[in-house]
């Protein structure tokens, strides 16, 4: 049982330029072709994900999204080159970061409870 979750954020200044959710967003927009698709497969709101891509397209030498506004056919959103490279590398961070991280035989996880105590009254 894994207990530790880690959550690996790469900062640009102030921002977080990388992280599980927007790896996690670069997917869903690889898998849909859409930033209002993969938004409503990830239960965010438009702004929210539009703000992520915002943020990721700022903060790296290269746009990670390249979008194409309008309702057309041509309309939609694409994972870039540079997108989908910086998606590898971070999803590579996470998987060495993960192995190095001890699992059962870690100290504070054999003092954790498998529940929190009730709150003393």
């Amino acid at each position: 049982m894994k207990r530790l979750k880690l959550k690996l954020q790469l900062y640009c200044g102030e921002e977080i330029a990388m992280g599980p959710g927007k790896a996690d967003l670069l997917e869903a927009i690889a898998q849909t072709g859409s930033i209002s698709a993969a938004a409503r497969a990830m239960e965010l709101s438009y702004r929210r994900a539009w703000l992520m891509v915002d943020v990721m397209n700022r903060c790296f030498k290269e746009k990670l999204v390249d979008t194409t506004p309008g309702g057309g056919q041509k309309a939609g959103a694409r994972v870039s080159d540079a997108g989908q490279r910086a998606l590898v590398a971070y999803r590579a961070l996470q998987d060495r970061v993960m192995g190095a991280v001890p699992t059962s035989e870690d100290v504070l996880q054999t003092m954790l409870r498998d529940r929190p105590a009730p709150p003393e009254a």
